[in-house]
């Protein structure tokens, strides 16, 4: 791509990112604030700032008393200039959430799909709930994110197979860009976490980490160098096939329609997993519930029962020491290939495990690692997955609505 010339223009918009992006970071400033922050003068400050006041991205909201002379008017970006939408999508339910450009959530509903096998409707039918919720016209919305459990193509941006949700194909993202006449983005429910980790939680700023999803079922998140590594096919962090002592060896996924992907390799023709051994059949939440009750563990849930023997480590301490056992051989597995530095702790099993249960894990791998990694839990508070699909939506709105904030 031909590098652009410093023209004039280009320089305005430059300045005039920079500026929404510091407002947007750092909330209300004075003129002499932004320009201190970014280096420019009084006057291309001044010029900048009636250039996005025209344009409806910035508004005054206040003032700030100094010195002498009058007072400084404090400026801030104004929420409704955009508005995005991003999902959860489960078996279970769907989780709607839409976002001002700033960031601010506004509204979030949960919807029952009442066995509804349609995607493109399921989701249209959350979103509209959520723009109703927050008086927002789903017509205002410049971004989708979605997040679902499951291998989605990064070449495509299709589900190639979800286990838990068996409607969403190859095809629905088109179906849904169609729906809902805006860019629409599928990503995998755990790297969003991933993603809301970086920027809320314990790896915020973090170039590498990884983070591990215990759950329901289990999963696995990779950042390198800042950017997340999906793979060839989208199946990095399928570690739940992992081969591990103690059980027995997976039998990897099969496909749905031999007939159906014909010149279709086996590492992009994914299918019904038959996970009845590997590294998931030892962390999933069955195992994990059987593990406690064998320790005297008798609560209805395997989140229950963690929860309660983190909160009784003279009780629960040998439950908590070989369950940390078992997912050590994971952290390591990654530990050893990819040297993370950091490896975080999140869903349900992982919050409730707490510290107690990170401790153990990190010293478990220390045992057995040439390198140990800091192993921390999540600190993203709420819905980690839907937080990080509203994040992924407002950089790609932001990228749309700031960067046209220029005029020649």
């Amino acid at each position: 791509m031909p590098r652009r010339p410093g023209t004039p223009r280009l320089l305005r918009e430059l300045n005039d990112r920079a500026a929404l992006d510091l407002l947007v970071g750092q909330g209300p400033l004075t003129r002499a604030q932004i320009g201190e922050h970014t280096g420019l003068s009084k006057v291309t400050a001044s010029q900048l700032l009636s250039r996005l006041e025209e344009r409806g991205l910035v508004e005054v909201v206040g003032e700030q008393a100094g010195g002498r002379g009058p007072n400084a008017a404090l400026y801030a970006v104004v929420p409704s200039s955009a508005y995005v939408a991003g999902l959860e999508v489960g078996p279970d339910g769907v989780t709607a959430g839409v976002a001002d450009i700033t960031g601010s959530i506004v509204s979030q509903v949960t919807v029952d799909p009442n066995g509804a096998d349609d995607p493109v409707k399921t989701v249209h039918n959350a979103v509209a709930k959520a723009c109703r919720s927050a008086k927002v016209a789903l017509s205002r919305l410049n971004a989708f994110v979605i997040g679902t459990p499951g291998v989605v193509d990064p070449r495509t941006g299709d589900v190639q197979f979800s286990f838990d949700l068996p409607s969403w194909h190859e095809g629905v993202l088109a179906g849904l860009k169609t729906d809902l006449r805006r860019p629409v983005i599928i990503e995998n429910d755990v790297n969003l976490a991933a993603i809301a980790e970086r920027a809320y939680g314990v790896a915020r700023g973090a170039e590498d980490f990884a983070l591990m999803w215990l759950d329901r079922g289990m999963g696995l998140s990779v950042m390198l160098g800042g950017r997340l590594h999906r793979g060839r096919s989208g199946g990095a962090g399928e570690i739940g096939y992992l081969p591990v002592p103690g059980a027995p060896l997976p039998s990897g996924a099969v496909r749905r329609d031999p007939a159906a992907d014909e010149g279709v390799t086996e590492s992009t023709s994914w299918g019904i997993p038959a996970l009845a051994g590997g590294y998931g059949s030892l962390v999933g939440a069955d195992a994990v519930r059987a593990l406690a009750h064998a320790h005297g563990f008798t609560e209805p849930t395997a989140v229950d029962c963690v929860r309660a023997a983190a909160l009784n480590e003279r009780r629960g301490g040998g439950f908590l020491d070989e369950l940390a056992n078992r997912i050590s051989y994971g952290v390591t597995s990654v530990n050893i290939v990819l040297d993370p530095g950091l490896v975080v702790l999140a869903g349900q099993l992982g919050r409730a495990g707490g510290q107690p249960l990170a401790t153990r894990i990190a010293h478990a791998v220390s045992r057995i690692s040439p390198t140990s990694p800091t192993v921390a839990v999540t600190g993203v508070e709420g819905n980690a997955v839907l937080r990080g699909a509203l994040h992924a939506a407002l950089e790609q709105a932001r990228d749309e609505v700031f960067s046209s904030s220029s005029e020649g």
